[in-house]
């Protein structure tokens, strides 16, 4: 059972701190604990995890040993949410994961009033 995820995040995107932002604004039912991706601590907590692909695209480890990537990160990040999980279950068809990559990103984008990432991330 997972009653905690830690979400490492490219700290150096603007849109990357964003939607992180969004995020932990957000209720959550399952807590979510924020890294920055490469950092002393990331590295010192998850010492098998690629730096390069924590940079590349979100990652979030759970409590319980799981460690998703990409939509599949993105999925898990919306279904930790309390107004947001009936929506991870839509979107947990295979076909649909990469909506909620867009639902976060979309809406950072706006809470961030059309600020956006040097294009560098993955969101």
């Amino acid at each position: 059972m997972i009653t905690r995820l830690t979400v490492l995040y490219d700290a150096s995107c603007g849109l990357c701190r964003t939607a992180r932002a969004w995020l932990a604004a957000r209720a959550q039912l399952v807590p979510l604990e924020f890294v920055a991706a490469g950092s002393t601590e990331a590295r010192r907590r998850y010492p098998a995890l690629d730096v390069r692909d924590t940079l590349a695209d979100i990652t979030v480890v759970a409590d319980d040993g799981g460690v998703y990537t990409g939509d599949g990160a993105w999925l898990i990040c919306l279904w930790a949410l309390d107004d947001y999980r009936g929506l991870a279950a839509r979107l947990a068809e295979p076909s649909m994961h990469p909506l909620a990559r867009a639902v976060v990103a979309t809406a950072a984008r706006v809470r961030n009033y059309g600020r956006d990432c040097d294009g560098t991330c993955a969101i």
